[in-house]
């Protein structure tokens, strides 16, 4: 009897022993729940060029996809310049193609037919001199002055000078355009080209477009406002990716890790999570922003943690205060 009491309370103690055990060494599991505001990147679209806006194309609020175009500026001047750069072009193209085909058969013969004439003028010119010479040495100047004579020189000068001259150009035909000067025709062609495509882009760029797929937060300008590179048209909200900053205390820092599952929860719908994952936790301690409101102490260092969520429904707006959780996390 007495052996048996002794067993029966071994059996207890052992009982007791194995749920202490139990109690202190398996993890308990607790739900994290962290508070925080959904963020969203925004942009400040402007147009390149300052120009008068001729129209406004989307209104606040509005959800626009990449490429759309948002506004566009006057173009009427723009438009001009674009006419004359053309035909700039087209008279540089021209001119190449000039030098490129070379000298015409026709222009050839034309040279030959000049130095042809030059020649003969030469011939008269020596024949005038000759005939005037003579008849003033043999008169002993009686028949004509030295003056007269004089000018049959010059004139036979002059007929000799223009011969060489047609005779270089007839050259100058035959071996065609220099390669510089052909160069040279080529840099201007491509200059002006460059310019008419640099006009063509301030066309284009005439047309502010959407950067992404986006809400349209504030419209800044109407038409008729000058714009400029440094007045924004539009403010943008980027719709996709969004992310929910929220803090963690430094005690729970190490349960979140990236990648880890997080569910979203707004106060409008306190019953339809948004599943997110975690995307960033921040290696620098801060203290808790006046914004968040959480059961912390304001003093207490907290984690900033970005929850990054698909929101195709775009129920999560920008600056919205959410509740983070971390269903079943082991604490």
């Amino acid at each position: 009897m007495q052996k048996a009491k002794k067993l029966l309370v071994l059996l207890l103690l052992a009982g007791v022993g194995f749920v202490v055990w139990r109690y202190f060494s398996a993890p308990i599991f607790e739900e994290l729940v962290l508070y925080g505001n959904v963020d969203q990147r925004q942009v400040a679209l402007a147009f390149i060029d300052s120009e008068r806006i001729a129209e406004i194309l989307i209104q606040e609020g509005a959800e626009v996809q990449p490429g759309q175009v948002l506004a566009r500026l006057e173009t009427r001047r723009l438009r001009d310049k674009i006419a004359v750069a053309e035909a700039q072009v087209a008279s540089a193209a021209a001119a190449l193609a000039r030098l490129n085909n070379g000298t015409r058969p026709e222009e050839i013969d034309q040279a030959r037919a000049a130095v042809a004439s030059a020649r003969a003028e030469q011939i008269f010119a020596e024949a005038q001199y000759k005939r005037y010479d003579d008849i003033w040495k043999s008169s002993n100047g009686q028949a004509l002055s030295k003056q007269d004579v004089d000018e049959t020189q010059l004139q036979l000068d002059i007929a000799r000078a223009k011969l060489v001259e047609q005779q270089k150009r007839l050259r100058l035909a035959e071996i065609g355009p220099r390669d510089e000067d052909i160069a040279e025709a080529g840099a201007v062609l491509r200059e002006r080209q460059r310019s008419l495509e640099e006009l063509r882009n301030r066309l284009d760029d005439a047309e502010l477009k959407s950067p992404a797929h986006s809400m349209v937060n504030r419209r800044l300008l109407e038409p008729g406002d000058v714009a400029t590179p440094q007045r924004a048209v539009f403010s943008l909200a980027i719709l996709s990716p969004k992310w929910v900053r929220a803090y963690v205390a430094e005690t729970n820092l190490g349960y979140i890790r990236p990648g880890i599952a997080a569910v979203v929860f707004t106060d409008s719908y306190p019953e339809r999570g948004i599943v997110g994952t975690v995307g960033f936790i921040s290696s620098v301690a801060e203290f808790t922003p006046k914004a968040v409101e959480t059961t912390e102490l304001r003093t207490s260092l907290v984690y900033e943690v970005r929850v990054y969520v698909e929101d195709p429904e775009n129920v999560l707006r920008l600056g919205m205060p959410v509740t983070v959780k971390f269903p079943e996390m082991a604490r």
